[in-house]
């Protein structure tokens, strides 16, 4: 399974974008992001479930409908980014990172 990283730079409570210069991956496949909150002490990754919707030379559109998530992770990622102002107001020093791993297209 491949493994590429990026970073978040829009999301929303349905999905994210993910830029990355990773582009073997198609429309509709399944993918896990995985990803942490650089400010907090743990350190510990978590990690969703999405399938690509949009692909461009800049990144990734993932959507979450349809797979299985737990509504509190995506609820926590939306706030630190909205705590962060990194929601509409890209600052690439302060991105959340991650990276993510893909299954064949679906």
């Amino acid at each position: 399974m491949p493994v590429a990283t990026g970073q978040i730079r829009d999301a929303s409570k349905r999905g994210l974008f993910v830029a990355t210069d990773y582009t073997d991956v198609q429309l509709n496949q399944t993918l896990e992001v995985e990803f942490r909150f650089p400010d907090r002490q743990g350190k510990q990754f978590r990690r969703l479930k999405a399938h690509v919707v949009r692909k461009s030379d800049n990144g990734l559109g993932v959507d979450f409908d349809g797979v299985e998530n737990d509504p509190f992770t995506i609820s926590s990622l939306i706030r630190w980014l909205q705590q962060h102002h990194l929601i509409g107001n890209y600052d690439p020093g302060e991105v959340i990172q991650g990276h993510f791993s893909g299954q064949g297209g679906s």
